[in-house]
């Protein structure tokens, strides 16, 4: 389980639970801003427009990122309240993941800017490199279309005729098979590391 590497290697430990709480709080925000963007103000109303992961994530979450390092979150929004409906939905669902995606561009930046093997702390090299690799992995896990997943959304109202899946045990059963499938998250890591090398000219 992840929580070995507490003693294994203490310091991946804590920068990855660091990376994954502040990187999952944004990814909500943005779906918190986006939706008072389109006319609801479900997120404010609800006290959801705060840095405060435990809001966004809960101590279930938290806690099973500490034991298992998978986490989630939570915005809760109206989509009847969207100025532009269909649209609205896409540009909140896909809000999140387009945050994820900047974040992982501005650490891939961050790194071309500080880059130096030498670099300890906060802004070495590994720890921007695994900031960036988490959150292009979460903008790539979150735009498949699987509900409950942002991608879902997004592509459900493209294509209506995938939103009878919302309703069935077929996302269930989706994230199970995918965590099963051995190597689907390292594949996942694998498309990151070559978008980040791409990005350092390596």
């Amino acid at each position: 389980m992840f929580i070995q590497t507490l003693i294994t290697e203490p310091i991946h430990f804590f920068r990855i639970i660091v990376i994954v709480i502040f990187s999952i709080t944004l990814h909500e925000l943005a779906h918190g801003w986006a939706a008072m963007s389109q006319g609801d103000n479900t997120p404010q109303q609800t006290g959801h427009l705060t840095l405060n992961p435990v809001v966004h994530m809960g101590k279930e979450s938290l806690i099973f990122l500490c034991l298992m390092g998978i986490a989630w979150g939570q915005m809760p929004v109206n989509p009847s309240k969207f100025r532009s409906g269909k649209l609205g939905n896409i540009l909140v669902s896909a809000a999140g993941p387009l945050s994820n995606l900047a974040l992982g561009i501005l650490f891939i930046v961050l790194l071309k800017l500080f880059f130096n093997p030498s670099l300890s702390g906060v802004l070495s090299v590994e720890f921007l490199y695994l900031a960036a690799r988490i959150n292009l992995t979460l903008f790539l896990f979150n735009l498949l279309p699987i509900p409950p997943l942002d991608g879902f959304h997004v592509f459900s109202e493209i294509f209506p005729q995938l939103k009878a899946l919302q309703y069935t045990q077929f996302g269930l059963f989706a994230m199970m098979l995918l965590f099963i499938i051995p190597g689907f998250g390292i594949g996942l890591g694998s498309i990151a590391d070559l978008f980040i090398r791409s990005g350092l000219g390596m």
